[in-house]
């Protein structure tokens, strides 16, 4: 399973390659690899199989697989039409169609997500993929960003089943921490069901979930929405793959919560709903496409219904009619294509005599039309007469509920008959006062129709061809549409041995399976209904023209409904935030504040205040700085000069490190000492463009009310950390951190084995902030294009090669701003800054220092060059592009959370090595060291990019200032 999953991906990854080097033949090569999986499945059917791959042990993310009875079901569906889908891309598509390439990566890769999430055993990972599926639907379903619907449904598809999934999210958590595991194997193997109220919020949160991604009612107008997708993708993922998702967690769950309270009210009766308003609905529109959707969401409802009644005859003809459904309304999809293809329009108002012209074509669809509509001897037939069997005999549920739902099953299959004739009659049939198709009429389409929604009905001609003009399908493409035709015939007619692939996940309720797959059962009552659903499907058939109303549909429209909720939602947000935030900083400030105050407070006064202890110092020492800061802090609210308010500022920082090493934390005082002094250096840097000191226009006045809420801050923050040192009751984990940062991260310094191992993940996000921030900081200063190393000597237009001077660029100064006591100084310090830089590096995981103080140390240093030599300097001292420093530091530090895995120990965790050599004697490497690694280089890369754009750019923008002023000229 696993090798599986590596080579979907792997071919996912190289897909764009194969497609620029073979073009859309490449399809023919990358269907190899599902059709590989497809043979595994095959040869493991019947056997279950386990994979296991430790992650992070600790919260349950654990990579678990396994290879069921119900996952070689969807498993072989996935990969069987995913291999069909594939091969008929090549035809589908043109050489030059845009992002060929990136389209087949993300076709390729939704199969290996689909697999996965169908083998997943760990319900965490089981979302993970569940969320995977949910990105590449998006990326899938706008594949033509450029037309607005297609972004439109694409943004649709993406709000709705990504919320779904996160109700489904805190359903799985709830579930799994209440069951004691996330293992989907260990809950079915309970003897009793958990119960209580936390589980019946769950199993309703994840059915909210698992509704969503099936489009059922009121969910379901994305799903007509994602229309608008090229034709493979409603084949695949609305037929066979994604929609097929939320009915397998229902019937993977059945088993445990068919007899939990909430689940028949909810599933049974939007499953019924989902039948008969979609069933409708598929007999108003007219376009091909649209009629299929909505037969889809029909057809889901039936599924929701089937596999959610929760009896082993049930789950037997809801695996039967998963099966039936992906393979007629995937060959049925893909032949909508064709006809789109072919006669450049989907509106079955346009289309006339298709019948005549193709006759293999018709074929095919009658064929997979049959099956949906339940007609033997196709497999369609075998399922829906198991299914109203089982729903008759369905002990679990009461004796009214059971003819309400076999009511509403058998008026929804009338539907399904009465939109499959349509389909059928729409796209083949003589139609009187239309025009028949003529021979090579529309073979460059460019697939207009593939935009359709809801709301916007086709309006005629869909591409470049003429209406009435037909280009004939060759034999491939012909291929898949019908290998899944004949499927469906072969399926039904050989319903024994269907059964008896099938039948294993039906015993998995009970090993009493009373009913089994047939053609025929005898003269009984479900082959009754059978013909009464005929006829009835036919009589509606015949209705059609009363039943759709040309101006509105009689049902609504879910778009609208959709629309006008965003609209809602957009007001509130609008209101609430003009109520909260006025464009007031101080305000907003004063908000915030006054949370922290009264919220912590309340809290407090209610609950416990024992055991809190306060000492004014340890020592003299800490509160003679103490007053310093106190000092400085007033002084800085009375300043009027910038840089004097800023350098006092600084001086509570410093005292807040130096407090630091009071306390034995030499590393803290380092990292704060280090900031402290490049934050005062940017805060020059901003300041220059600034005025010396405050306008008098400009300078607050002293606010009692101000004064007072700085105080009572300063009192709760005081509060709030008495309270918590007090809260402890067990031993400080600080008592054992050395030693465990000895023992696993081979390192005496444990600030830094803390940094780099222990909690690696949050330094790893830390630091993906810092990439984030730096990228913003330097989009806003250049607005435009930000790549690109710093300027050197050579690139200005004032270089003379001839010229000595202390630094590279230290000539290009002007002289009223150069120093040459600077510049002397710098050639001689930053030699030795680099050298203590790379010394803090190494030296950091045993003695204070690490990666962070390391790289802000050389920041420092590439800082001294800038301010002795320029703007030019920098690309002197450093001529690389920040960007790639950034892209590479984070590109390390992310790349050994996996490198870990390669060495035995879980990711973002240390491996030891020890080696003696000759002359360098013992060396013991940690590979948290590369981590480390990453750390360094983005802090660098962070200082030259703000160094380049609060800087170098600043001082390009001054200069052209100063010209203009000059010259009397205006520089924009």
């Amino acid at each position: 399973m696993l090798a599986i999953l590596l080579a979907l991906a792997a071919a996912a990854l190289v897909a764009p390659l194969w497609v620029r080097a073979l073009g859309r033949n490449a399809f023919y090569v990358l269907a190899l690899v599902p059709l590989g999986g497809l043979v595994w499945v095959i040869a493991n059917w019947g056997s279950t199989q386990r994979v296991r791959v430790e992650w992070a042990p600790s919260i349950e993310m654990n990579i678990d697989l396994r290879f069921d009875s119900l996952a070689a079901i969807m498993s072989a569906l996935v990969l069987g039409i995913g291999a069909l889908v594939l091969c008929y891309c090549a035809r589908y598509f043109e050489d030059d169609e845009p992002r060929l390439g990136v389209f087949a990566a993300e076709m390729v890769g939704f199969a290996g997500a689909m697999f996965g999430l169908v083998t997943s055993d760990n319900m965490l990972l089981l979302f993970v993929f569940w969320e995977v599926t949910t990105v590449l639907s998006f990326l899938l379903v706008g594949h033509n960003a450029e037309q607005a619907n297609s972004r439109r449904a694409a943004i649709q598809a993406l709000l709705v089943t990504a919320a779904g999934g996160l109700a489904m999210l805190v359903g799985l958590i709830i579930l799994g921490e209440t069951n004691h595991s996330y293992l989907l194997s260990d809950l079915l193997a309970r003897a009793h069901p958990p119960d209580g109220l936390a589980v019946n919020v769950a199993v309703v949160l994840i059915l909210i979930g698992a509704l969503s991604k099936s489009a059922v009612v009121p969910l379901h107008f994305w799903l007509p929405g994602a229309m608008a997708a090229p034709t493979p993708v409603s084949a695949y993922l609305h037929a066979a793959a994604m929609v097929k998702a939320g009915v397998y967690l229902v019937a993977r769950l059945a088993p445990v919560f068919a007899e939990n309270p909430v689940w028949h009210p909810l599933v049974l009766t939007l499953g019924v709903a989902s039948m008969l308003l979609a069933g409708l609905r598929s007999l108003e529109v007219v376009d091909l496409k649209l009629v299929l959707a909505f037969g889809t969401v029909s057809q889901l409802g039936f599924l929701i219904v089937l596999v959610g009644i929760g009896t082993p005859e049930a789950a037997l003809a809801g695996v039967a009619m998963i099966v039936a459904h992906a393979l007629f309304k995937a060959c049925l999809f893909m032949v909508v294509g064709i006809i789109d293809h072919g006669a450049g329009t989907r509106d079955l108002r346009r289309l006339s005599g298709l019948g005549r012209r193709a006759p293999v074509l018709c074929g095919i669809a009658i064929l997979a039309a049959l099956s949906m509509a339940g007609i033997p001897p196709l497999v369609g037939f075998v399922g829906k007469e198991s299914a109203l069997a089982a729903i008759l005999d369905a002990d679990t549920l009461a004796g009214p509920a059971r003819v309400l739902l076999a009511v509403g099953v058998v008026l929804g299959s009338m539907l399904t008959v009465g939109y499959s004739i349509r389909f059928v009659w729409g796209a083949f049939a003589d139609k009187p006062g239309v025009a028949r198709p003529t021979a090579h009429g529309a073979h460059r389409v460019r697939r207009v129709s593939d935009y359709a929604t809801e709301s916007a009905e086709p309006t005629g001609d869909s591409g470049d061809g003429k209406d009435g003009g037909w280009h004939a399908p060759g034999a491939l493409f012909l291929g898949a549409p019908a290998v899944l035709a004949v499927a469906s015939l072969a399926a039904g007619l050989a319903a024994p041995g269907t059964n008896r692939l099938l039948s294993p996940y039906a015993e998995t309720f009970s090993e009493d399976l009373l009913s089994y797959l047939s053609l025929w059962h005898g003269f009984t009552v479900p082959l009754a209904l059978t013909v009464l659903v005929i006829a009835g499907g036919v009589t509606l058939f015949q209705l059609r023209d009363r039943l759709r109303d040309p101006t509105r549909p009689r049902l609504g429209n879910a778009d609208r409904a959709y629309d006008a909720t965003l609209r809602g939602m957009d007001r509130l947000s609008l209101r609430m935030t003009g109520a909260v935030q006025r464009g007031s900083l101080p305000l907003s400030q004063a908000t915030i504040l006054g949370t922290l105050i009264i919220l912590p407070s309340v809290l407090l006064a209610i609950g416990t205040r024992t055991g809190v202890e306060l000492r004014l110092w340890d020592s003299p020492l800490q509160a003679v700085i103490g007053g310093i800061m106190v000092a400085m802090a007033l002084g800085a609210t009375v300043l009027r000069n910038r840089l004097a308010s800023v350098l006092v500022v600084g001086v509570t920082g410093y005292g807040c490190g130096v407090i630091f090493a009071l306390h034995g934390a030499p590393d803290l005082a380092l990292t704060q000492f280090l900031v402290e002094t490049l934050t005062l250096v940017i805060f020059v840097l901003v300041l220059r463009a600034f005025p010396a000191e405050i306008e008098a226009g400009r300078a607050t006045p002293f606010k009692a009310r101000r004064a007072v809420l700085a105080a009572l801050v300063g009192a709760a923050v005081t509060a709030l950390g008495a309270f918590a040192e007090a809260a402890r009751t067990a031993e400080p984990i600080w008592h054992r951190i050395p030693d465990a940062a000895y023992q696993f991260g081979g390192g005496k310094n444990a600030v830094n084995v803390l940094l780099v191992d222990v909690r690696a993940w949050d330094t790893l996000g830390e630091i993906s902030v810092l990439v984030v921030a730096a990228t913003g900081v330097a989009s806003l200063v250049f607005r435009s294009r930000r790549f690109g190393s710093a300027p050197r000597a050579v690139d200005s237009p004032n270089y003379d090669p001839d010229l000595v001077s202390w630094l590279p660029a230290g000539r290009l100064v002007d002289r009223a701003d150069r120093s040459m006591v600077m510049q002397i100084t710098t050639r001689l310090v930053f030699p030795t800054i680099m050298v203590l830089s790379v010394y803090f590096f190494f030296s950091g995981h045993n003695a204070p220092g690490g990666g962070f103080a390391g790289g802000l140390t050389a920041g420092l240093a590439l800082t001294l060059r800038y301010l002795a030599g320029g703007r030019y300097e920098l690309g002197e001292a450093l001529p690389v592009d920040a960007g790639h420093l950034l892209g590479a530091g984070l590109t390390l530090a992310a790349g050994t959370a996996v490198s870990s895995l390669f060495f035995g120990v879980p990711p973002l965790s240390s491996a030891i090595f020890e080696v003696t050599l000759p002359l360098l004697g013992h060396i013991k490497l940690v590979t948290a060291l590369f981590f480390d690694l990453g750390v360094y280089l983005i802090v660098v890369g962070l200082v030259l990019d703000v160094l380049r754009s609060l800087g170098a750019r600043l001082d390009s923008e001054l200069a052209a200032s100063e010209t203009s002023t000059a010259t009397g000229g205006s520089v924009k």
